[in-house]
C-alpha cells in the first residue's frame, strides 16, 4: 500500500476517533458567552522535563493549553510545537496560563529528551512543561480526559524508523478548575493555523478574565 494511502487511512482513523469520543458527551455551557464545558480532567501523575512529578493539583488555578506530540516525529509535531511557541510568546506577562505538551512515545521521550526538545523550540520552562510517563498513564489523560487521539502504527505500515504514530493535531484548553473548555484543530483542509491560534489565545484571556 502506498505511503499516501496509509497516511489517508491513518488520518481518517484519527478523525473517526475524535468524532467518536466527542459523540460520547454533550458540552454544557455554565453561562451565556462563556466556552462550553466538555468534561472534567481526571487526576494524573506524570513526569516533566526536569524529572519532577506533575499532578492535576499542580495546575489548578491556571488555564492550560495542551497538545500531544513525539520528539522523533517528522510530520505535524514540529509545526504543532511551533504553534505552542507562538502562543507562549503571545501570552501577556501577567498571564498565569501554562502550556502542557504530552508525548505519545514515552519509551524514547525521557525527561532529558523532552528537555532538549523544548530547548530546541525555545520553551520557557517556567510556563511550558513537557510530560512523559507510562503509556497507560498518558493514554488516560490524553484520550480519556483531553479527547486527544494517538494510534501506534504497525511495523509494516512504517515508512522509516521514526514513523511511529498517527495522532490528533488539536490544541485543547483547560480552565482553572481542571475542566476541558476548548478543542482547536491546527491542521487540515480549510484550517487557518493563525486563526485557530488566535482563538486559543482569546479563550485563555476570556477564562482568565472570568476568574
Amino acid at each position: 500500500m502506498s505511503r499516501t494511502l496509509w497516511v489517508g487511512v491513518g488520518l481518517l482513523l484519527v478523525i473517526l476517533g475524535v468524532t467518536y469520543v466527542l459523540s460520547k458527551f454533550q458540552p454544557q455551557t455554565e453561562n451565556p458567552g462563556m466556552p462550553p464545558v466538555y468534561g472534567q480532567v481526571a487526576d494524573f501523575t506524570l513526569t516533566n522535563q526536569h524529572g519532577q512529578p506533575v499532578t492535576l493539583a499542580d495546575l489548578r488555578g491556571r488555564v492550560c493549553v495542551g497538545d500531544i506530540i513525539f520528539t522523533r516525529c517528522a510530520g505535524p509535531c514540529p509545526r504543532m510545537t511551533r504553534q505552542m511557541k507562538l502562543i507562549q510568546d503571545a501570552l501577556p506577562a501577567g498571564s498565569g496560563a501554562r502550556l502542557v505538551t504530552l508525548t505519545t512515545d514515552p519509551d524514547y521521550d525521557t525527561p532529558q529528551v523532552l528537555k532538549a526538545y523544548g530547548e530546541r523550540f525555545e520553551a520557557d520552562f517556567n510556563r511550558w512543561m513537557f510530560l512523559t510517563g507510562s503509556k497507560k498513564e498518558i493514554a488516560a489523560l490524553a484520550i480519556d480526559s483531553l479527547k486527544l487521539t494517538a494510534i501506534e502504527k504497525k511495523a509494516e505500515e512504517r515508512q522509516d524508523p521514526a514513523d511511529l504514530f498517527i495522532h490528533s493535531t488539536i490544541l485543547v484548553v483547560v480552565d482553572q478548575q481542571g475542566r476541558l473548555r476548548g478543542i482547536f484543530e491546527t491542521e487540515g483542509e480549510g484550517v487557518d493555523p493563525a486563526l485557530e491560534r488566535s482563538k486559543v489565545l482569546e479563550m485563555v484571556r476570556q477564562l482568565e478574565r472570568k476568574r
